[in-house]
Order: C-alpha cells, then sequence, then structure tokens
C-alpha cells in the first residue's frame, strides 16, 4: 500500500465530504424558512416527528447536524424529550438517502454536474438559482470524490494482508467495532459508509462483512451528538442518550436475529443481486427503518431508559441563562430568527415584572420583593448582553432581507428593554428612600401614581402584546396612548407643585414623587419606541 493510495483515498474522502456538505447547503438555503414551519408542525405525535426528522436530515445530508440540532431545541426549551424522540428516528432514516444517491453510480456525469453548478453559482443573479447551483455541483463533487476513493482502492484487490483484516472483520463482534471507531472518527456515518461502497465498488468486500460494519456505523455516529452534550442540561443529555439507546437497541436486535437464522442478508441480496453497492445502501435504509418500526410503539420508554444512563434531576432553572437560544441553532438560520424573538419576548416580560412590582414596592412600602427585582435586573443586563451577542452572530448569517432588517430593529428593541429594566431599578431606589426614612406620601400623591402606573402598566403590556404577536394595530394604539401619558406627567408635575405650594406634602416626598413620576414617563417612551419598531 503506496502513500500515494493514501493521499488518494484522502482527497476522494475530502471531495465526497465537501460535496455532501455543499449539496446540503444548497439545500437547507433554498428550503429557507420551510425548515422553521417543519418545526413548527411538530407537535408531541411520534410519527410526525419521525417525518420531521427525515425531511431535515434529507435537507441537510447528516444526521449527527440534526441530532446536534435537536440537542441545541431541548437544551434551549423549544422541543420536549417525547419530540425528540421521534426527530430522532426520522434523523436515522433520512441519513440513508446519501447512501442511496452514492449507489446510483452516477460516476461518469460528475463532471458535468460540477460545471452546471459552477455555472449557476458564478453567473446566475438570483440567490435561489446560485442555491440551486450549490446542490448540483455538491451532487457533482460527491460523485468525483467517490470515484476517486473506489480507484484508491485497486491495489487492494491483490493484496494478502488486507483480505486477511476482511476476514477477520467477518467476526460480529469485530465489525461492529470497525463500524463504531471509522464513523466516530470521522464524524460522519455518510462518510464512513462512503467509503464502505467504495470497497464493494473494487470487490472488495460483501454483504456478510458488510453488514455489521454497517450495524457500527449507525452506532458510532452518536458520538457526534454525545460531544455536543457536553455543557448542556440534563434533559439535553437524555436527548443524546436517546440517540445512542436507540441505535445500540436496534444493532443488538438485528445481530441477534440474524444469529438466530433471520435471512436479512440473503433478502438484501435478494433485491439486487450482484450489486453489493445498492446492497449496503439497502441494508442501511433497511436497518434504521425497520428499527424505527419496532421501537415507535414503545418509544415512550427512551426518555425513561435514557433518565437511567443519565440520572439526576434538572436543576431549578435560574433566569440567568438563555432559555430559547443556543449556539446550535445558529446552524439553521430561520430558527435561530424565530428564537430571538422568543428571547427577546422573554426579556421583556421580566421588565415588565419588574416594573409591576417595583411600584407595588412604592405604594405598598413593603421590600419584601426587592431582592427578586434586583436579581432580575441582573438577568435583564446578561440578556441584553448575550441577545445583542447572538444579534451580531445572526447579522452575519446568509437571511432573507426582511430578517436582516428584523435582526438590525432588535438592537434598539433589546436597549430599550434593557432601560425599562434600568428605570424600575430607580424606583426600587425611591421605594427604598421612602422606607428607610419613614416617609408618607399623601393620599392624593399616591392615588395619582397609581393612576400612572396603571396607564404605563397598560402601555408596556400592550407593547409586548404586539411585539410577541407582531400586532401592527396594537400598536398604533400605544402611540396615542403614549402621548395620554406625557400629557398626564405634565399634570401631575403641576397638581404636585400644588401640593408643595400648600404644604399639604412633605418637601422630601415630593422630589421622590417627581422622580418616580419621571421615571415612568421614560419607560412609556421606551416602550413607544419599541412600537415604532413593530409597525415599521
Amino acid at each position: 500500500m503506496s502513500y500515494q493510495m493514501f493521499f488518494m483515498l484522502g482527497g476522494g474522502l475530502g471531495l465526497f465530504l465537501f460535496g455532501m456538505n455543499m449539496m446540503g447547503n444548497g439545500l437547507e438555503r433554498t428550503a429557507g424558512n420551510r425548515m422553521k414551519r417543519l418545526l413548527e408542525i411538530l407537535t408531541t405525535n411520534r410519527l410526525m416527528g419521525v417525518l420531521v426528522g427525515l425531511l431535515v436530515t434529507a435537507i441537510i445530508q447528516s444526521s449527527s447536524a440534526t441530532t446536534v440540532m435537536v440537542i441545541g431545541f431541548v437544551n434551549a426549551g423549544l422541543m420536549n424529550l417525547a419530540q425528540a424522540t421521534g426527530v430522532i428516528m426520522g434523523a436515522n432514516i433520512g441519513t440513508t438517502i446519501t447512501a442511496q444517491i452514492v449507489a446510483l453510480e452516477l460516476t461518469e456525469y460528475a463532471p458535468i454536474a460540477v460545471f452546471i453548478g459552477v455555472g449557476l453559482i458564478l453567473f446566475a443573479k438570483k440567490r435561489y438559482i446560485k442555491h440551486i447551483g450549490e446542490i448540483i455541483a455538491g451532487f457533482g463533487i460527491l460523485f468525483m470524490g467517490m470515484d476517486l476513493m473506489s480507484t484508491s482502492m485497486k491495489p487492494l484487490r491483490d493484496n494478502e494482508a488486507f483480505h486477511n483484516i476482511l476476514m477477520q472483520i467477518s467476526n460480529p463482534f469485530l465489525g461492529v467495532i470497525v463500524g463504531v471507531v471509522s464513523t466516530a472518527v470521522l464524524q460522519s456515518s455518510s462518510a464512513s459508509i462512503g467509503i464502505l461502497q467504495a470497497l464493494a465498488m473494487q470487490g472488495l468486500i460483501d454483504m456478510d462483512t458488510a453488514i455489521y460494519i454497517l450495524f457500527g456505523q449507525n452506532i458510532g455516529t452518536c458520538v457526534t451528538a454525545i460531544l455536543a452534550s457536553i455543557g448542556t442540561g440534563i434533559t439535553a443529555k437524555r436527548a443524546a442518550g436517546i440517540h445512542l439507546i436507540f441505535n445500540i437497541m436496534g444493532t443488538a436486535l438485528f445481530i441477534i436475529l440474524i444469529n438466530l437464522g433471520l435471512p436479512y442478508v440473503e433478502w438484501i441480496e435478494a433485491l439486487t443481486p450482484g450489486h453489493t453497492v445498492r446492497q449496503i445502501a439497502n441494508a442501511h435504509t433497511g436497518f434504521n427503518v425497520i428499527n424505527t418500526i419496532i421501537t415507535l410503539p414503545v418509544a415512550g420508554y427512551l426518555p425513561l431508559l435514557a433518565s437511567k444512563l443519565v440520572p439526576g434531576e434538572e436543576p431549578e432553572q435560574e433566569e440567568m441563562r438563555l432559555k430559547f437560544l443556543d449556539k446550535r441553532i445558529l446552524e439553521t438560520p430561520p430558527i435561530a430568527v424565530a428564537q430571538i424573538m422568543n428571547e427577546v419576548g422573554r426579556m421583556a416580560d421580566i421588565a415588565q415584572k419588574n416594573l409591576e412590582e417595583a411600584m407595588d414596592m412604592v405604594i405598598s412600602k413593603d421590600d419584601s420583593k426587592k431582592k427578586d427585582v434586583l436579581q432580575r435586573e441582573e438577568v435583564l443586563n446578561f440578556l441584553n448582553r448575550e441577545i445583542t451577542s447572538y444579534l451580531v452572530e445572526a447579522n452575519g448569517l446568509e437571511l432573507p432581507e426582511k430578517d436582516l432588517q428584523l435582526i438590525g430593529g432588535l438592537f434598539h428593541v433589546v436597549n430599550d428593554i434593557e432601560r425599562i429594566g434600568d428605570h424600575s431599578e430607580n424606583i426600587i431606589e425611591y421605594a427604598e428612600y421612602l422606607i428607610e426614612h419613614n416617609l408618607t406620601m399623601s393620599d392624593m400623591a399616591i392615588e395619582e401614581l397609581t393612576m400612572m402606573k396603571d396607564k404605563v402598566m397598560t402601555v408596556v403590556n400592550d407593547t409586548i402584546k404586539a411585539l410577541k404577536n407582531k400586532d401592527r394595530d396594537l400598536a398604533r394604539t400605544i402611540r396615542s396612548k403614549e402621548s395620554a401619558i406625557d400629557e398626564l406627567e405634565r399634570i401631575l408635575r403641576e397638581n404636585h407643585i400644588d401640593r408643595l405650594n400648600k404644604q399639604l406634602c412633605e418637601p422630601s416626598c415630593g422630589v421622590v414623587f417627581l422622580d418616580i413620576v419621571n421615571n415612568l414617563e421614560r419607560i412609556s417612551d421606551h416602550a413607544d419606541n419599541i412600537a415604532r419598531f413593530v409597525l415599521d
């Protein structure tokens, strides 16, 4: 075995992976928001989850990528384990499409596909056509890589040492180990199965040996998901565990049945006699389809088994974290944009709660919730930094112009929400001053503050609803309500100065009153800014 052979094999593998990646990227970009809609229809119905997993994996050409995405969704609270189970099963089926494409053996058409695809990428003006070019070029490069791998293995036909190794691998246990290790190293079951098919093209491997390597490759693909789950919550780790359990159970079942006399290999060979490359693809698809059909009725037990594999309770969720955003979600831009909106909505809810409790503290002079409000203010500061960081990254993604404009506006929205939180923190300080100095506002002052608080809370609540639901009609009403609050602030200032002149209110309370009114008015200004964003 010469160095040239290894260089050709490595180069062929590189082209294969690059072509697969290019084809997947083109499909994903062409699909666009359809990816988001696929996940929106996802319900606890596991069959629907299987279909979604199959389709998403067929689009992005990688079950590992789909499973990593699922772990990200589970960690971000976008998906529960019941939903994740179905998607993982579907992903296992979807990834077999690559092997089926390779089995077409369209190598002679590969250069033409590359020529057409690259031409579209370079000269097409429409982005959609460029993405189609990526699909076609990726398809051609994949087959050119496959041909190079197959050619590199020709010298092995007469290599006695290699044939001895293959005889050892015909042992089921060793075959599974080879499959696991090769896929774990390459981080791609499609690539490792592609190498297996390249061996078959040269007549170097038969189905009796290939079948056990194939089973191992299905287990090896779980390594990527396990690595991706490091640093996530317990539930996300269990999602990776479900993937591992599902594939190990399927492999164990098939090995037992084959050794008990199930003629699975014979059935596969009978479908396409003398065509080992196609047989490998069919065995791969058959294994995952049958495994899913058998496991789906009892899939509810997989999360339970995963909880044994990953014991412990999910800790009480602290708010000092991102609940809807996860770095892995950025791999799917349309979903990333939707999740950023969810996180911004959550941030707005926290700011609204802080405002309400801060004003309650002023009116009731009860500081029992002070610690909670200040802790949530820290969360708002954290979310401001983290969401802004995500917006910067998302701004660099290839997105429709409408989404890019949305991201640009969200920078200002996040800042406005954070400022609402800051004004609430100011109000807390004024409440503390009143409590510490045992100051009591007049009944009229309390009544006026309550009135303004109610109006500002209405504006803030309506703003959050308009933001979450993209309700332009509701956003328009906020503009007029904000103008009314500006006028109310002017009236309350005049009333309070009149009370001070008549000595109906303590001067110390008067300063606090005016500061609180000013902060409430500023909060309504920031809510109005957010309403403008909804209208733009």
